[in-house]
């Protein structure tokens, strides 16, 4: 009854379109959950998103879930995720993309999912990553580790949103570190990160983590850039 009068005065909305939501229906309303802009990555090992890394840095594997387009559905989930705390988001769209994921062939075992790292400035400011969730409903569903102790940010940089393409590129060298022990040795990672535009920030993780010794990376995005 208590939940009732609540909805009642304070309905659940639509993360994509901010219609007020069925009972039966979580974050996103039906309509909504339908027209999201899939990519198939997962299908074709050759998708743009590997592309993006071709002699850059070597890695087993890339994929995103979504197409992200400037004032679609998804650049509001999005925005949602990272600004408004709305941190179920990721959950939701993490759960989704592992049922896709666990259709991959045998031969691309994970071992640990790491999240990309905010500065301890930009944590602090904003007051969580808006990756974690994304992350952790993968590792939940794949049955993997999930460990945000290992890959740091060095230094605080301003929004990547706020760039423009050329902007992202620059100075993102070095930014990040790792921490790791014997036990991280030989571990395969799977960097998550929310949208893939240029990759220098994926590149610039995935040269930090390949520091441990025997080191394979792989990287999922919740979209990409399209």
């Amino acid at each position: 009854m208590f939940n009732y009068i609540i909805d009642l005065f304070f309905p659940k909305l639509c993360a994509g379109c901010h219609s007020v939501l069925m009972t039966y229906e979580f974050v996103l309303c039906t309509k909504c959950r339908h027209e999201l802009p899939l990519t198939q990555y997962h299908l074709d090992p050759k998708n743009e998103a590997v592309k993006k890394f071709y002699g850059k840095v070597t890695i087993e594997y890339a994929s995103a879930f979504l197409y992200f387009n400037k004032k679609g559905i998804v650049q509001e989930l999005i925005h949602n995720l990272k600004y408004k705390a709305q941190e179920e988001i990721g959950t939701v769209l993490g759960h989704w993309y592992a049922e896709d994921l666990k259709k991959l062939p045998l031969e691309i075992p994970f071992d640990t999912i790491i999240p990309v790292p905010l500065h301890k400035r930009k944590f602090k400011e904003r007051g969580y990553n808006q990756v974690t969730t994304f992350g952790k409903a993968l590792a939940e569903d794949l049955n993997i580790y999930y460990d945000d102790t290992v890959l740091y940010r060095k230094r605080y940089s301003k929004t990547q949103s706020k760039k423009n393409l050329l902007g992202r590129s620059e100075n993102i060298e070095n930014i990040f570190d790792v921490h790791f022990s014997e036990n991280n040795h030989r571990k395969h990672f799977l960097i998550v990160d929310d949208v893939l535009t240029t990759g220098a920030t994926l590149e610039a993780c995935s040269h930090a983590l390949l520091k441990i010794p025997g080191a394979k990376i792989s990287i999922v995005c919740m979209a990409i850039a399209h």
